[in-house]
């Protein structure tokens, strides 16, 4: 019987690790070296509907909001809001998240602070407000 060494970064031994866990590392922040979609997505200036519901926004501003696009894993930890929700909000991702094809998901990380600020208040306006949040 020959015995497998488990690697760094590698739960499983080589043979079964696509079995056993076929997503490993997904949804996890390694700094840059995986895939960063929201440092090459449309933004809510590309987006016509959203693009006049923040008709308060410059185009220059509106071209500052990335707009995740459908399929997109959401990094673990990280604070979003969904601008096509009923009830605009900031929530935090969990590994098993990604958008859907009619979410508006924007990444705070992304945004300059005052303009997300801006978004909040747009939630807070559009719900009835006073959720005192801060950025």
């Amino acid at each position: 019987m020959t015995e497998h060494s488990i690697e760094p970064g590698h739960p499983h031994p080589p043979g079964p690790q696509q079995d056993l866990n076929p997503e490993f590392m997904a949804g996890q922040n390694q700094g840059l070296s995986g895939p960063h979609p929201e440092k090459d997505a449309r933004t809510a200036y590309d987006v016509k509907e959203l693009h006049r519901a923040l008709h308060d926004f410059t185009d220059d501003q509106l071209k500052q909001i990335p707009v995740l696009a459908g399929g997109t894993r959401l990094e673990q930890g990280a604070t979003y809001i969904d601008l096509r929700g009923s009830e605009p909000r900031e929530f935090t991702a969990t590994a098993d998240m990604a958008a859907g094809p009619g979410d508006w998901y924007v990444p705070k990380t992304e945004v300059p602070y005052d303009l997300w600020n801006r978004l909040l208040a747009v939630g807070n306006r559009e719900t009835g407000g006073g959720r005192g949040q801060a950025a």
